[in-house]
């Protein structure tokens, strides 16, 4: 989670904590960010303290959950 005083800058990729969720930080206000989901889509708000710069892993997960899914299917 990230110090309420650090802010993370516009077009950062970031991890919500509470969804689990990876975003772009559109917009900083107040105790939130507005979050997109890096290939686009509906922005959500995400709290400030539950928001921490993403890490290479939260990067790729989606990536290999999807995978081994395709591979369950035999895709």
């Amino acid at each position: 989670m990230t110090d309420p005083n650090d802010e993370l800058p516009v077009g950062a990729l970031a991890y919500d904590t509470e969804t689990k969720a990876l975003g772009v930080v559109m917009e900083a206000y107040r105790n939130y960010y507005a979050l997109r989901p890096p290939r686009g889509g509906i922005e959500w708000d995400a709290p400030r303290d539950l928001t921490r710069p993403a890490t290479l892993a939260d990067q790729i997960a989606p990536v290999l959950a999807e995978r081994n899914a395709n591979s369950r299917l035999g895709l």
